[in-house]
């Protein structure tokens, strides 16, 4: 015997619920079964599919099946409205929502960088390798600084960054000496360096100066306060124009730049000025070499008179004067015999 069950539906379009009556008969209840009983009852301004449904709370879809030997006498069907904007009116579904934070999560932001940081491994690391600076250390003409065996490898190997293109061997870097800071314990957040001068620390709050002439790395402080044309320190004399500024503003770089397209120019003219020369010279000695041929055959030099040379005035003992003076072109007489480097041309008579 089939025990009658009965499914009362819950709707926000109906103030209270409405009984489905189940067919005793019928042993399961899909989706499209539930949809069909409530066509009749359903409020007609909106469509079933606008609604999902949860039977006794538990969500119904497509691939749901109850039996209903299963189910209590009484339950409780629900019915809730779908939101809007993902139901094909145009909107954002949800699965696009999802998709636009996955992409944006997954974009891999640049971690944001302490300026102290990337300031103090501007000063205190090789501008090439990045490692921290080693003696024997050197800069450049631009006021970058290298240690000087990762900056020669990279010349060698010719893997030098375009960046530092303008490098293209020793003289084009200086050798610096740079003063350690007493008890220095290695921390890389301090400096390491110091002017032996004032003693500022080297690591970017204050200008320093590389000299050309020494290699000795002092504050612009000390180079101010203490006026001299020498060093400060070993008193080698000093020009203005031997003061490299270290990691200066762009500014700086500039001029550093342009001092430096100067000092290569004029390098540049005065080794083009010594081959002018040396080609004058082989020029003038060539004419000279020529001019002293011509006088010699023709039996005058600078107005003495010279014998010519002739192989017939030599002749060994026990030898043919005609067949030895053969050996020789100097014997010749002129004619058109003629010869290549494939042929001989012979007088006629002669082939």
């Amino acid at each position: 015997m089939h025990t009658r069950r009965q499914i009362f539906v819950k709707s926000p379009y109906h103030q209270q619920s409405v009984a489905l009556q189940l067919d005793p008969s019928q042993s399961e209840l899909t989706l499209s079964n539930l949809t069909s009983l409530l066509e009749p009852t359903h409020h007609r301004r909106r469509s079933l599919s606008d609604f999902s449904l949860s039977l006794d709370g538990k969500p119904l879809n497509a691939s749901t099946r109850i039996r209903v030997s299963n189910l209590p006498p009484v339950s409780m069907l629900t019915l809730h409205p779908r939101l809007l904007g993902g139901g094909g009116d145009g909107g954002a579904t949800g699965a696009e929502s999802r998709d636009c934070y996955l992409k944006m999560y997954a974009e891999k932001k640049p971690d944001k960088v302490d300026p102290n940081e990337q300031r103090l491994s501007k000063w205190l690391n090789c501008a090439l390798s990045n490692e921290p600076l080693a003696e024997p250390c050197v800069v450049d003409l631009l006021g970058n600084l290298f240690n000087k065996e990762a900056l020669v490898n990279a010349l060698l190997t010719k893997k030098l960054p375009k960046q530092f293109s303008y490098i293209k061997g020793l003289k084009d870097m200086v050798n610096i000496k740079l003063e350690d800071v007493a008890g220095f314990d290695g921390d890389t957040t301090s400096a390491r360096f110091q002017c032996p001068v004032s003693g500022l620390e080297f690591n970017g709050k204050y200008k320093f100066f590389a000299l050309r002439g020494c290699g000795h790395v002092m504050s612009a402080k000390a180079l101010k306060e203490v006026k001299s044309s020498s060093c400060l320190v070993c008193h080698a004399d000093v020009k203005e124009c031997d003061k490299i500024v270290i990691n200066g503003n762009e500014e700086e770089v500039s001029l550093l730049r342009e001092r430096m397209e100067e000092e290569k120019a004029k390098v540049r003219e005065k080794k083009g000025g010594a081959k002018k020369s040396k080609k004058d010279v082989a020029v003038v000695a060539d004419r000279s070499v020529k001019v002293v041929k011509r006088q010699m055959d023709d039996g005058n030099v600078n107005g003495v008179a010279v014998k010519k040379f002739k192989a017939g005035d030599a002749v060994p003992v026990n030898a043919t004067k005609e067949v030895y003076a053969s050996l020789f072109t100097s014997s010749k007489k002129k004619s058109d015999f003629r010869e290549t480097y494939s042929c001989r041309s012979l007088p006629l008579g002669r082939n």
